[in-house]
C-alpha cells in the first residue's frame, strides 16, 4: 500500500501498535471521527463544487505531459476546448473527442488525435458517441494543420469502411478485419411489468480466431432494420432491387452505411440540386445550423423527407452518407468459464420521434432481428485499463448499475473459476427490486460460495425518493473506506455523463468524512487512485 496515498491527518493509534500501516490510517480516521476532533476541516462536499474541482486542471494535471484537464465525458465540447486553448494541435484534437476511450473508433481519444495528427489516420468520422459534433470540431482543426507548400484541406472522409486504410496493424480480428462469429440465443433479463427492454446475448466464437479477456469489449457490425431501408429506399424513388455496382441498392443500405444521424455531407448534397429556400435551409443545417429546431433528431429518412421531392441520384446518397460503425458492448464472461463463448448484456433501445419510433441500430438488431446460429461480424477491442489486479489477493469494489454490470458478472465468473483469493464488493443498481435485478440467481449462489463477499443494491422506483448507488456508497462509506486502506481497487461501468460522475463525488465525499480530510485533500486522495491504476472506469 503506497502512504503517499494515504497520509493519516491525525495520528491516535501509536506507531508501535499491531497494525499494518493501512489499517493505523484507517483506525486514525474512524476514532478521529468518532470523536469528532475540533479543527479535523471534515466537510460535505457540495455537487457543484465537487464537480467543478474534480474536472479542474489543478487535479487532473497540466501540460502535455500525457494528461489532460479535458479528459471527461462529462463536460461540454465548448469547455473542453476551452481547457486546450494554446495547446499543440494534437492535444486540442484530443480535447474535441469524447473523452470516453470507448476503443470504437480503433483508438483510444488521444492516440486518434494523434493519428489525426500525423496522417496515419484520415478519417474524421470516427467517434462515434461525439457524433457530428466530433467531426465538425475535427474538420476545423484540421483545417488549421499546416501543410508545406499547399493551402490547408481537410481530407476526404471515405463512404464504407472497406475504402478506409485501417487504423492499427492487427494480427488477429480487428474493427477493420473483423471475422465472423455465430449468434447462438437472447434471453431477457428483465421480469414482467419492468420498463426496460434488457437481454443477456450469448454468441459462439468457435473457429473465428477471436479471443479476450474479462474487461474486453466486444465489437460488432450490426444490420439496419430492413423496414427502414425499405422506406428510404421509398423515399429515394427508386425500385427495391435498384442495383447499386454489383450490389443491390438494399443490401448496401442495409449493411455498410449509417441511417441514424444525418450527416452534414448529406445536406451539403442536397444543397447543390435544391434551389431556393431549400437550397438555404440545406447549407444551414451543412454548417451547423437549424433552421426547423429538429437538426438533434434527423435521421437518414427525415432528411430525405425534409426535402421530399428532390431527386437524387442513388450512388451520389450513398456516397454522402457515413460507414457504417461497429458498436462495442462490456463483455459479460470468463472465458475459463464459458470456452469459446462471449455473453453480452444489452439494452434494447426504442423511442419515438415525430410519430416514428427510432431504434437502436446494434441493440435491436440483436434483441429482435438476428437469428439463430445466423453469423456476425465481430472482433475484440482489448481493454488496456480495465482488467483485474495481477495479484488474485486484491479486494475490488465493482460500481455497475443496469447494465453496467456487465463486466463484474465477467470478473467474479474469472475469480471464482481460478479461485482468487481476493474480496469482492458490488454496487448494483436498477428502477425495481422485482423487475430489475439482472442475474440475481447468480449472485445469490456467488455470494453463498463466498465468492461474492458483500452485494450492495440501490432501486430508484421502489421508494418515494430516488435511490442510487452512489447513495449507498455513502451509507456504508465507513466500510468502503476501510476496503480502500486495505487496498481495494474500484471499477465503475456505465453512463459517463452522470452515475461515473455522481459516483466519484460520493468517493470524495466518503475520503472526506471517514479519512478526515478537507474537500481539496479527499479530492486529491480520489486523483491519487486513478495516478497509481487503482481507480478503473469502464464508461459510455
Amino acid at each position: 500500500m503506497n502512504q503517499a496515498l494515504f497520509p493519516p491527518p491525525v495520528s491516535l493509534i501509536p506507531e508501535n501498535a499491531p497494525f499494518t500501516p493501512e489499517q493505523r490510517m484507517w483506525l486514525n480516521g474512524f476514532l478521529a471521527g468518532f470523536v469528532s476532533l475540533e479543527g479535523s476541516g471534515v466537510t460535505a462536499v457540495p455537487p457543484d463544487q465537487a464537480a467543478a474541482l474534480l474536472a479542474s486542471p489543478a487535479t487532473k494535471g497540466d501540460g502535455d505531459d500525457g494528461e489532460a484537464p479535458w479528459h471527461d465525458p462529462s463536460l461540454a465540447m465548448d469547455d473542453r476546448m476551452k481547457m486546450a486553448e494554446g495547446r499543440p494541435l494534437r492535444r486540442r484534437m484530443m480535447a474535441a473527442m469524447a473523452q470516453q476511450d470507448c476503443g470504437q473508433c480503433g483508438y483510444n481519444c488521444a492516440d486518434y488525435a494523434d493519428k489525426l495528427f500525423d496522417k496515419s489516420e484520415e478519417r474524421l468520422n470516427l467517434c462515434v458517441p461525439g457524433g457530428k459534433e466530433t467531426a465538425r470540431m475535427l474538420k476545423k482543426l484540421y483545417e488549421d494543420m499546416p501543410v508545406p507548400g499547399a493551402a490547408p484541406a481537410a481530407p476526404a472522409t471515405p463512404a464504407t469502411p472497406a475504402a478506409a486504410p485501417a487504423a492499427t496493424p492487427a494480427s488477429g480480428p480487428s474493427r477493420d478485419a473483423p471475422s465472423n462469429a455465430v449468434f447462438r440465443a437472447r434471453t431477457r433479463l428483465n421480469q414482467q411489468g419492468s420498463l426496460k427492454e434488457t437481454w443477456h446475448i450469448d454468441i459462439d466464437l468457435a473457429g473465428s480466431d477471436i479471443d479476450y479477456q474479462v474487461g474486453d469489449a466486444f465489437g460488432l457490425y450490426p444490420k439496419n432494420d430492413p423496414a427502414l431501408v425499405d422506406a428510404v429506399i421509398k423515399a429515394l424513388g427508386v425500385k427495391k432491387d435498384h442495383a447499386l455496382g454489383d450490389r443491390p441498392l438494399r443490401d448496401v443500405l442495409a449493411e455498410r452505411v449509417s441511417l441514424g444521424v444525418a450527416p452534414d455531407s448529406l445536406f451539403q448534397l442536397f444543397s447543390y440540386i435544391t434551389g431556393g429556400e431549400r437550397r438555404q435551409k440545406a447549407k444551414q443545417l451543412a454548417d451547423g445550423g437549424d433552421p426547423d429546431g429538429d437538426a438533434a433528431t434527423v435521421d437518414v429518412l427525415a432528411a430525405l423527407q425534409k426535402f421530399s421531392g428532390v431527386r437524387i441520384d442513388p450512388e451520389a446518397f450513398v456516397e454522402a452518407l457515413e460507414p457504417m460503425q461497429p458498436r462495442l458492448y462490456s463483455i459479460s464472461s470468463s472465458p475459463k468459464v464459458e470456452q469459446n463463448a462471449v455473453s453480452l448484456t444489452v439494452d434494447a433501445v426504442r423511442y419515438p420521434i415525430d410519430g416514428r419510433m427510432r431504434l437502436g441500430v446494434a441493440s435491436t438488431f440483436l434483441a429482435d432481428r438476428i437469428g439463430k446460429d445466423e453469423a456476425i461480424r465481430a472482433y475484440v477491442q482489448k481493454s488496456a485499463h480495465f482488467h483485474l489486479p495481477e495479484d488474485p489477493a486484491t479486494p475490488i469494489i465493482m460500481i455497475g448499475p443496469g447494465t453496467g454490470v456487465a463486466p463484474f458478472r465477467a470478473f467474479l465468473h474469472e475469480r471464482m473459476a481460478t479461485s482468487a483469493s481476493g474480496r469482492n464488493w458490488l454496487f448494483y443498481g436498477h428502477q425495481r427490486r422485482d423487475t430489475d435485478f439482472f442475474y440475481e440467481d447468480e449472485f445469490v449462489a456467488l455470494k453463498t460460495k463466498n465468492v461474492l463477499t458483500r452485494l450492495s443494491l440501490a432501486w430508484s422506483r421502489d421508494g418515494e425518493e430516488k435511490f442510487y448507488v452512489q447513495d449507498r456508497m455513502r451509507q456504508v462509506g465507513r466500510d468502503l473506506w476501510a476496503w480502500l486502506a486495505d487496498g481495494a481497487q474500484i471499477y465503475v461501468c456505465g453512463d459517463a455523463k452522470r452515475m461515473a460522475r455522481d459516483v466519484e463525488r460520493a468517493l470524495v465525499d466518503i475520503a472526506a468524512q471517514h479519512g478526515v480530510r478537507t474537500l481539496d485533500e479527499a479530492i486529491a486522495f480520489v486523483g491519487n487512485l486513478k495516478k497509481q491504476g487503482r481507480y478503473h472506469q469502464d464508461v459510455y
